[in-house]
């Protein structure tokens, strides 16, 4: 399994923000989390809110916790409220079930980590993740 490091981390959060910044969006906070659902790194650009390191880090955890992307994530706890509700119980409420948390997967397929994005709407927020982890040379699985 290719492991996830700072570098690659890093680039993912810069180039979400310049796909941010191309699409005009809102300011973002973006949280990558290892495979453990470990934080790597977070940023967050000026004048977003307070709770986005939070909020974009239950989305990438979420993802992981679940093993899918957060539109799947997102659709199961439509379908299936009170066990989605239990997984964000027993996590410690860390599980938030939005568009916007997307695997990072190897070249292999494995499951390296998940960035979660926070600050606009969910659609905008997968896509910058998206971008991000394209970038890093990783393939991008949001559901």
């Amino acid at each position: 399994m290719t492991a996830l490091s700072l570098e690659k981390a890093v680039e993912i959060i810069n180039t979400a923000f310049a796909r941010g910044a191309d699409l005009k969006l809102k300011p973002l906070g973006v949280s990558v989390l290892d495979a453990g659902g470990h934080l790597v790194a977070f940023q967050r650009q000026d004048g977003a809110s307070f709770l986005r390191p939070q909020m974009s880090a239950g989305k990438a955890y979420g993802a992981l916790a679940i093993g899918m992307g957060s539109r799947k994530v997102e659709a199961f706890a439509n379908e299936r409220p009170h066990l989605v509700a239990g997984i964000s119980d027993v996590s410690g409420g860390r599980v938030l079930p939005v568009v916007g948390g997307v695997l990072i997967r190897d070249k292999a397929g494995a499951i390296i980590g998940a960035v979660g994005i926070s600050g606009d709407t969910s659609d905008n927020d997968e896509a910058a993740a998206i971008a991000g982890i394209e970038a890093a040379g990783f393939t991008a699985d949001p559901g």
